[in-house]
């Protein structure tokens, strides 16, 4: 007696929120954005920012030399958008491609496509390919430089999956990968790597550690049954004290990027708010509420968007 495969047209996970993928996406195609996480665009939200933080900088860095191309730096932004979008998605169907016998030991990853049955392995790998082939097209539209700069980090993308098995603070590796936005602009504005591009990408790296720790107490009590590694257990209780550390550090180094570019008022405006944003996730942070640990995750969009608005005027003003 043999037992049937797995629809690929798998109903919703339970969990499902009523997002624009079970609304509106063919049914045959949600399984597989799923695997991309395009029902929770956070990720590539938290992808993007830091690109749109670089290019809004080196405009001011730009606009210092007396030239500054506003016009260029939109294709650019648009460009960013598309790759983000691609390669956020190429990196959540390789994490559960590696992940996906430990995904099934976990009650949130658990109903996702592969554990779940609703993708085969073989599709999913077909699917990742795609993926890389739009990153390829739009990698293929940028200068020489700058592509350079970007397959730079491949290799930390690739490895990021499995850091969680050998090293207590995996999102680190995460940080490294997830930050590298921060040259690009620098790279296809200016073709080249100030100080300030290394300082913000430095604090943009603390950044996503700090708000990558808030997420993984979501997942506190499964990774420590299935013996994987995060920073949520190692800070464990102490986690305040540690994203005071990270978060402080991060908006003291994206300030000397700041200071670095010659940034003005309204770009240190923009500083000031999100580190307020900053500082109250630290406040209202409850470790065992996973609820209010995914609210407090999300709100990094707003405080990313918020640094933007003022580094983007203070661009357009210079």
């Amino acid at each position: 007696m043999t037992t049937a495969a797995p629809s690929p047209v798998a109903p919703a996970p339970a969990d499902s929120s009523g997002n624009w993928v079970d609304r509106y996406a063919p049914a045959a195609l949600r399984p597989f954005l799923r695997l991309a996480r395009a029902d929770r665009p956070i990720g590539s939200w938290l992808l993007l920012i830091p690109c749109w933080w670089s290019l809004a900088l080196a405009l001011r860095v730009q606009a210092e030399s007396g030239v500054a191309a506003y016009g260029q730096a939109a294709v650019w932004a648009a460009l960013f958008t598309l790759g983000a979008v691609a390669m956020r998605g190429a990196g959540c169907t390789w994490n559960d491609i590696l992940d996906r016998d430990i995904d099934g030991k976990v009650e949130r990853t658990r109903s996702r496509p592969l554990p779940a049955g609703q993708v085969t392995l073989t599709g999913a790998v077909l699917f990742l390919a795609l993926q890389c082939l739009v990153g390829l097209v739009v990698l293929l539209c940028l200068p020489g430089f700058a592509i350079a700069v970007a397959l730079s980090s491949l290799g930390l993308v690739a490895v990021y999956p499995l850091m969680k098995r050998v090293m207590w603070i995996p999102q680190l590796v995460l940080g490294l990968a997830f930050s590298w936005g921060a040259l690009m602009g620098f790279a296809v504005l200016l073709e080249a790597l100030p100080p300030a591009a290394l300082l913000f990408y430095a604090g943009a790296v603390l950044w996503v550690v700090g708000y990558d720790t808030i997420y993984a107490h979501q997942d506190r009590e499964d990774d420590a049954i299935v013996g994987v590694k995060s920073s949520a257990l190692l800070f464990a209780g102490q986690t305040r004290k540690w994203l005071v550390g990270l978060y402080g550090a991060a908006v003291v180094l994206i300030g000397l990027a700041l200071a670095s570019a010659g940034a003005g008022p309204t770009a240190w405006g923009g500083l000031g708010i999100f580190t307020v944003q900053l500082v109250t996730q630290i406040r209202r942070l409850d470790i065992d509420d996973r609820a209010l640990c995914l609210r407090l995750f999300r709100s990094n969009r707003d405080a990313g968007l918020i640094l933007l608005a003022g580094l983007l005027a203070d661009a357009l003003l210079a």
